[in-house]
């Protein structure tokens, strides 16, 4: 850690994370500007010491649901309703639209769509030695990410040796399977939205049913993709989330839209790069240093070694041990 910790150091960025009486808090806060002492935390829930809580999405492994109820915190406008929809709660941030820039005490933060769920987003900004840091969040579109210094990213598919790892959507099974009396299972956030998308895009213009939280978040965050309804007894197209797949009807065909392994009939739709992905976007994006802080599990380390032993700089969460107590 020593030589990562110099090197970061010398860009103006110190990774911290933060202990209670609990252990860590999630993920990590950087500081930078020293003389200012502005400490932003990245998909963190609040403490006393972040001046700005950066909430990349509203999927519930990124703590938006704790952060929302701040006013330090910063997140996109459909993250944000998202985040009301989801929890029943008003977001009390500051919001924005992705592609904007926010200014927080003299900080120009700029923002970058990542394609993982509607409203995700990337957070850039320049700190005072001209050090460059980019904090992405989970990431399915790297197209837009710009050229940093000191990259913070995730791994979920970050395992080199894991074949599962390397993929890409199987679009033509997805298009295969749009017919009479067909169920998709789908996370409510971001995964039935995409499959909406995909649907639609692939020619179906019938009814599609789906479970009220997802037909509420669908209606609310996405525009020309009616119609569509919730569940009933007979419908042609359904999406539901998957473990709610079993609650309907035997004749439906069922298949889960998943990258993962699963009990049902699997087609390959994912909301993020995989491994050959994770790598084009290090590479594209060209930093000095990479940390890479999500998810939990060995996946950022092994990501972190790969890159390590191909000419890259990179450390995961684990092995940062700079720690505020709290």
């Amino acid at each position: 850690m020593g030589a990562f910790l110099k090197k970061l150091i010398d860009l103006g960025v110190l990774p911290i994370r933060t202990r209670s009486s609990r252990g860590y808090r999630p993920h990590l806060s950087i500081l930078f500007r020293y003389e200012m002492q502005h400490v932003f935390g990245i998909d963190t829930t609040p403490h006393e010491d972040s001046h700005t809580l950066l909430i990349t999405h509203a999927h519930s492994d990124h703590y938006g649901r704790s952060a929302m109820l701040s006013p330090k915190s910063i997140a996109s406008e459909k993250t944000a309703k998202a985040l009301e929809i989801i929890y029943g709660r008003r977001f009390v941030g500051t919001t924005f639209k992705v592609e904007d820039c926010v200014d927080v005490d003299g900080v120009t933060i700029r923002t970058h769509p990542t394609g993982h769920t509607i409203g995700a987003t990337a957070f850039s900004w320049e700190n005072e030695v001209g050090t460059h840091i980019l904090a992405t969040g989970d990431v399915k579109d790297a197209s837009h990410l710009p050229r940093c210094d000191v990259l913070i990213t995730e791994a979920n598919y970050g395992d080199p040796y894991d074949p599962q790892c390397r993929f890409a959507d199987d679009l033509g099974a997805l298009k295969d399977a749009i017919k009479e009396n067909v169920a998709f299972g789908a996370y409510s956030f971001g995964k039935a939205q995409r499959a909406v998308k995909l649907l639609r895009s692939l020619g179906y213009r019938d009814e599609i049913e789906m479970d009220h939280r997802s037909l509420e978040l669908t209606r609310e965050l996405m525009e020309h993709v009616e119609p569509l309804a919730d569940l009933g007894e007979n419908g042609k197209m359904s999406i539901v989330p998957p473990w709610d797949l079993h609650r309907l009807p035997n004749h439906l065909d069922k298949f889960v839209l998943t990258g993962r392994d699963c009990s049902h009939q699997r087609i390959k739709i994912s909301d993020h790069l995989d491994f050959n992905g994770l790598m084009k976007m290090v590479h594209d994006c060209n930093p000095e240093v990479t940390i890479i802080y999500h998810p939990p599990g060995d996946r950022p380390a092994k990501l972190a070694q790969y890159l390590n032993e191909n000419g890259f700089t990179a450390i995961p969460i684990d092995a940062i041990t700079n720690v505020m107590i709290h």
